[in-house]
């Protein structure tokens, strides 16, 4: 299996915010801009593994730098940024440009976590990943601690999965 460049999953999603996806601040639902996040990271888990089937197995975090408000457009820039054995990191930007003055920002980062699958709906070995860019080389040399905490986060999940009741509230 040949290692890929991370320029090569890389997707390029822009687009505008319309009214409806605005909340009471008059700036872009948090809700809708995940949204956003997880088809274009989708995107490029599926560009790297080259499967039909690639699921999200954790956001590990979504931070929002910026408000984007109606006036804005929105563009997200997501792409491989480091793999585990069937896991890919996939590290999405998103720019917010003022449509006005031509103001550009980093509205918000995330890392998502995906899995490839196979037709049987198993995991499956993805390729390793080749950084070029000063950013790609910064989020690969990073990724293996971001490995490392998303483990202990799982554990931590199971541990408390494993301690929650699925009674009715009402039958207790």
């Amino acid at each position: 299996m040949h290692a890929k460049r991370s320029k090569d999953t890389r997707i390029i999603q822009n687009d505008q915010v319309l009214i409806n996806d605005l909340n009471n601040y008059h700036t872009l639902f948090g809700g809708v801009l995940m949204k956003k996040l997880d088809a274009c990271a989708t995107l490029s888990a599926r560009r790297h593994a080259r499967v039909k089937e690639c699921v999200t197995a954790s956001t590990d975090s979504v931070n929002f730098n910026s408000p984007i408000r109606q006036s804005d457009s929105v563009c997200i820039e997501s792409f491989v940024a480091y793999t585990g054995k069937s896991s890919m990191e996939i590290f999405c930007k998103v720019i917010a440009e003022d449509m006005i003055t031509a103001e550009r920002r980093i509205a918000a980062t995330a890392f998502l976590t995906f899995v490839a699958l196979d037709e049987n709906k198993k995991p499956i070995e993805v390729p390793k990943v080749i950084p070029e860019s000063e950013e790609e080389k910064f989020l690969y040399e990073t990724g293996e601690e971001r490995a490392k905490i998303r483990r202990l986060k799982r554990q931590q999940n199971k541990d408390l999965v494993a301690k929650l009741s699925i009674k009715k509230p009402w039958d207790e």
